[in-house]
């Protein structure tokens, strides 16, 4: 469903915006406010019923703890009293259909960006060598890549896979050869001869597990040299993996950190990433009563995430797209956080905000012997 979606969907989108703007940064921020726009309506729910039941929580779990001690030898009675509950304040899952029915788009777009044209696109095949004498009892089973959009000019690109017809288990000693083809069955190194600079799209082809086991030369051809498991990765270049845009240097560069060199247009990314994420939850927090637990949650996940892209890196312009939602999406949790509440809820809400602002005062006695009070203060009369 993601490859469909990024293929009939994305794909032609990012085609129209890049014939309105000759650049693939903006392209991307175009595609990115189109598909939050388009699914506006699913996460607003999503963020209504999570603000809803931030409030309506506490007076919830009391109720259903009085309803089971209450009605805990009638279960039926039990049940239809949480039903009325329910009814009363919505369901804590609401909010996650809205969820779910947007996580394959969004998926779809995360994997687009991580492919053609932004970055350079990686076909990995596991192969299994297996010792000669052995081979002859395996069943050859045919082997396919996921297929992946390779673009070889701005309006130029289509679907490649690659491809094993014998399976991905060989005898030692024995060769195959991994086919880069269209799903017409054509051969990729051919199609890029329909185009003057092709040749700039040819594979890369390298063993990056199992350097002792197989061999791969310049055409995909795998030697088998030892019994034992091996990866060969076919690398098709990006098109737009070495564009920049604004003060990124590379759509397509990967880690803060590489070679020795910083990537400091990485780094703002990163840190506009976490920025942007602590804007948005405090933007969710508007309005609503302080909780300490929460508090601390919302004080350490912006950073741990934050840090996380740092250990496992994303190319830039995944990064650019991620910054570009947080914005969108703070934009939209500051619009509903001005919302208007059902009646119940805001009444809970308006107890909830006075109970936080009521000072507690703990009234402390001692007694206080005759011995220790100053002169002038009177014996009790005990």
């Amino acid at each position: 469903m993601i490859g469909y979606i990024s293929d009939n969907l994305l794909i032609p989108i990012l085609d129209f915006f890049y014939g309105l703007v000759p650049s693939y940064g903006l392209a991307i921020v175009a595609l990115t406010i189109v598909i939050r726009l388009a699914l506006f309506p699913l996460s607003a729910g999503s963020i209504r019923s999570a603000r809803r039941m931030k409030i309506a929580q506490p007076v919830m779990q009391k109720r259903q703890a009085e309803i089971k001690s209450r009605y805990a030898s009638n279960p039926q009675k039990q049940q239809e009293e949480l039903g009325k509950l329910m009814g009363e304040f919505g369901s804590p899952l609401a909010g996650c259909l809205p969820l779910l029915v947007q996580m394959p788009i969004l998926f779809a777009l995360f994997a687009t960006l991580r492919g053609s044209p932004f970055a350079d696109v990686p076909y990995l095949v596991n192969i299994k060598v297996l010792p000669s004498d052995q081979i002859a009892a395996v069943e050859p089973k045919p082997f396919k890549t996921a297929k992946h959009s390779i673009f070889i000019t701005e309006k130029n690109h289509f679907p490649v896979i690659a491809s094993l017809p014998g399976g991905t288990k060989i005898g030692s000693g024995d060769s195959v050869k991994i086919n880069l083809q269209t799903l017409n069955g054509d051969s990729y190194v051919n199609e890029l001869q329909k185009y003057e600079n092709g040749s700039k799209f040819s594979p890369s082809w390298t063993v990056t597990k199992g350097e002792d086991i197989v061999k791969v030369s310049s055409d995909g051809t795998v030697n088998a040299l030892n019994p034992g498991d091996a990866t060969v990765e076919a690398k098709i270049p990006g098109l737009a993996a070495k564009s920049g845009f604004l003060f990124i240097k590379a759509l397509g560069n990967v880690g803060f950190y590489v070679d020795g060199a910083i990537h400091w247009d990485i780094a703002i990314l990163v840190a506009g990433f976490g920025l942007t994420l602590v804007i948005s939850q405090v933007l969710s927090g508007r309005g609503m009563p302080v909780n300490k637990q929460q508090s601390t949650a919302n004080k350490i996940t912006p950073v741990m995430i934050t840090g996380m892209f740092l250990f496992f890196p994303l190319p830039a312009g995944v990064l650019l797209y991620m910054v570009i939602a947080n914005i969108f999406q703070g934009l939209q949790t500051f619009l509903l956080s001005r919302e208007s509440l059902p009646e119940n809820l805001q009444k809970i809400l308006d107890e909830q905000l006075k109970q936080q602002d009521t000072p507690s005062v703990t009234v402390t006695s001692e007694v206080i012997s005759d011995s220790d009070r100053l002169p002038f203060e009177p014996k009790s009369n005990k």
